[in-house]
């Protein structure tokens, strides 16, 4: 299962963009961050169709209730790609706990240290930080490890 979720933030100009988050709930690895003007609904089925052609594709969805993600192109896309989707009920942030979890770290570690002049050193820095995140960011629940020293172990048990 994947779960998605998007932020929102602006640039030292004032100018508003927001960034869409994907976690793999298994092993939370961060799988996308990245940061955009406008995410409407064809921008978001691109970006989970390059996903999923680099990645291969989740069984199921989960995420809230927002225009983009109840969107009838979404919609459609999970249905062709026979991916089921989960919505969170309305104003429960932490039945997508994962995401909210990615979400604060990435703000914390991302969005609020920095003052942005573009999205392309929002980019810049949420794709080092993606790097860093998986291969350092160590999990209680993956046993102390990182999300990739952890899928490493288990293909090789």
């Amino acid at each position: 299962m994947w779960s998605i979720d998007f932020m929102s933030d602006s640039l030292a100009n004032g100018r508003r963009f927001r960034v869409l988050n994907v976690i793999d709930d298994y092993n939370r690895e961060s799988l996308l961050n990245e940061a955009y003007y406008a995410i409407p609904a064809v921008k978001l089925v691109s970006c989970l169709k390059n996903l999923i052609r680099d990645r291969g594709k989740p069984l199921k969805i989960r995420t809230d209730n927002g225009p983009e993600f109840i969107s009838n192109m979404f919609v459609d896309f999970c249905q062709a790609n026979k991916i089921e989707l989960h919505f969170i009920e309305p104003g429960k942030p932490a039945q997508n706990a994962y995401i909210e979890r990615l979400n604060r770290t990435f703000r914390e570690d991302v969005l609020d240290p920095y003052l942005f002049e573009s999205l392309i050193e929002v980019n810049a820095l949420a794709y080092e930080w993606q790097i860093d995140y998986n291969s350092n960011h160590p999990h209680k629940a993956l046993n102390g490890q990182s999300p990739w020293t952890f899928a490493q172990n288990k293909m090789v048990s």
